[in-house]
């Protein structure tokens, strides 16, 4: 079994769709910046989507990154499945299986460029008050 069919089935893409984009506002809550959603459904197994966000400092990405875990836990009962990162705070990723969470310090962003890695993924910025796209 991969590990990206080991939560297939528990979420519908409605559903999965409305917790990326809540992770998202989420994200936005602890003013982390230019915030992304890659769907990444046509081009990858792995998963199905990304979320890339920015914090300016080790302590600010470590906020935004605990912020999220907190709250997709008590929102949708959701634990991600691996965190890496949270000890320097440079690039926290959060992976939730069917989707993942990157929050990166601009630095660190620019040098690892996964938007221009994923540049054939639909991408989407999130924005106060955007609301999930159907």
């Amino acid at each position: 079994m991969t590990r990206k069919k080991a939560l297939n089935g528990k979420l519908t893409k409605k559903k999965l769709r409305e917790i990326v984009f809540s992770a998202g506002q989420l994200c936005l809550e602890k003013k982390a910046s230019d915030v992304v959603v890659l769907d990444l459904k046509k081009i990858s197994d792995v998963t199905d989507f990304f979320l890339i966000a920015e914090g300016y400092t080790d302590i600010h990405v470590r906020a935004v990154s605990e912020h999220i875990i907190e709250n997709l836990e008590k929102r949708f009962k959701l634990k991600p499945w691996h965190v890496e990162g949270m000890a320097y705070a440079r690039w926290v990723l959060m992976d939730y299986i069917d989707f993942v969470i990157h929050i990166f310090q601009p630095e660190t962003r620019n040098f690892y460029q996964l938007e221009r890695l994923w540049t054939d993924a639909p991408r989407q910025e999130i924005a106060d008050e955007l609301q999930a796209p159907s």
